[in-house]
């Protein structure tokens, strides 16, 4: 383990002296985190393997779009002056000298009395100054205004013969400009952009194939207790599902990781060590959870307590004691020759959950090279039935409602209670130094949703 990983923060940390005994704050606790985990790599990757990772550069359009001026609408190029006073009962009748199809290099020229039928996109013709849609013509039919221009192996007019247009057409009308969307030298995106669907169509746009960017990382998550069955399995005597494993893999693709749940692992120290040991090949950052505690059982502790990294002797996961409700038992460290980072979370749903939220989203997001790697947080007032009571010298996390600048506790302090968790959209905060919060106080809201 890097020794930036155990050096004390100041102040943040609530601390009763070095050792096992000593009691780290929420705070002190998430700088060491976040000190010693570092952003990947930036690497090159084509556009949709891009999708979700954060552009390492800035992006500058090499040319202008659209490339050239284009009709954006079906139907005439036209000069203005040829359809100047057009209308119903004098239209102007011009002859038709050919189409212009989107993709069409070499258009036909549009002279004086003339017009050319134009297709959506297609490049404004030399000569026209403007597009009358077809809805303004007969269509080249001769029988009055037409709803819409036929296919091309359907109408026997063709691009031949004589239109008439019913109404006048400025300069330029349903003529997309050449540069309207961007033009060649502007920034495109800035460094630091998520690539999402929109993002990926601007780079194909302006012809950019690959992009660098920071890979997302790679999570595995991997719960850990004997009682654990996997669901869809028949529960024995003290047996229970294993939520953790399927919750955590969920919230850090949720946070943008490529995530893998590996399923739960045996109280036994020598087959947790050995399956962390064949993971890390796929794995930027290792997350477990159950096993940290002071039972006799908790193998994770067991496990993970005494490893060194392979060429830092004395490093390891540090297992530590946190001034907070639900979560007290946390560790963090690194393993194996890459140095790993591995956060090991509590086994209890609720406990597990909110540490994912406040130490490995944080973790993950970092690794992605995002510049805000903390969840949005709000003040809203209290909508309860009572005073929430809280431990003195815990900062306390409850689950609640979020909406219209208030915030309701959903469910008890109970760090098993998954169906109130489920209902929630926000973590409601309580201070360490905050013993009671009467209903309508200002509280700080953790906003998940």
């Amino acid at each position: 383990m890097s020794s930036s990983a155990h050096r004390d923060t100041g102040h943040d940390h609530a601390a009763s002296g070095p050792g096992p005994d000593r009691l780290w704050s929420v705070q002190g606790h998430l700088d060491d985190v976040l000190s010693t985990v570092r952003p990947l790599d930036p690497i090159e990757l084509n556009l949709l393997d891009a999708q979700g990772c954060v552009l390492v550069d800035d992006v500058t359009v090499p040319l202008s779009l659209p490339p050239f001026d284009n009709s954006s609408m079906d139907g005439y190029a036209v000069r203005v002056t040829d359809v100047a006073g057009a209308s119903e009962e004098f239209p102007a009748v011009l002859e038709v000298v050919g189409d212009v199809a989107a993709g069409q290099t070499d258009p036909v020229a549009v002279g004086p009395g003339q017009a050319a039928r134009i297709m959506t996109g297609a490049p404004l013709p030399p000569g026209a100054e403007a597009v009358v849609p077809v809805e303004w013509t007969d269509g080249g039919l001769g029988e009055g205004p037409v709803a819409g221009m036929r296919a091309r192996s359907l109408a026997p007019e063709g691009a031949e013969g004589h239109v008439h247009v019913y109404r006048p057409a400025e300069e330029r009308a349903h003529v997309r400009a050449r540069g309207s969307d961007v033009r060649s030298g502007d920034r495109a995106l800035a460094a630091g952009t998520v690539l999402g669907p929109p993002q990926i169509g601007l780079l194909a746009a302006i012809g950019r194939g690959t992009v660098r960017v920071r890979p997302r990382p790679r999570v595995v998550v991997l719960s850990t207790g004997s009682e654990l069955v996997q669901p869809d399995e028949q529960l024995a005597s003290g047996q229970i599902y294993d939520s953790n494993s399927f919750a955590l893999t969920a919230a850090a693709r949720d946070a943008g990781a490529i995530a893998y749940r590996v399923g739960a692992v045996s109280d036994d120290a020598e087959t947790l060590r050995s399956t962390i040991e064949d993971q890390l090949v796929r794995a930027d950052l290792m997350v477990t959870t159950g096993g940290v505690s002071v039972g006799a059982y908790d193998v994770v502790k067991e496990a993970l307590a005494h490893v060194g990294d392979e060429d830092e002797p004395g490093g390891g996961v540090d297992f530590r004691k946190l001034a907070m409700q639900p979560g007290k038992p946390q560790g963090f460290g690194s393993i194996g020759p890459d140095h790993t980072p591995l956060l090991a979370l509590p086994g209890n749903p609720v406990s597990s959950y909110v540490s994912f939220e406040l130490f490995v989203r944080p973790a993950i997001r970092t690794l992605m090279g995002l510049p805000d790697v903390h969840r949005p947080t709000v003040t809203a007032s209290l909508a309860a039935d009572k005073a929430l009571t809280s431990p003195k010298g815990r900062r306390q996390f409850l689950r609640g409602s979020h909406a219209d600048g208030s915030v309701a506790p959903v469910g008890g302090s109970g760090s098993h209670l998954v169906a109130a968790l489920a209902h929630a959209n926000a973590l409601i905060v309580v201070p360490e130094d905050t013993e009671s919060v009467e209903p309508g106080t200002q509280v700080e809201v953790v906003l998940l949703g």
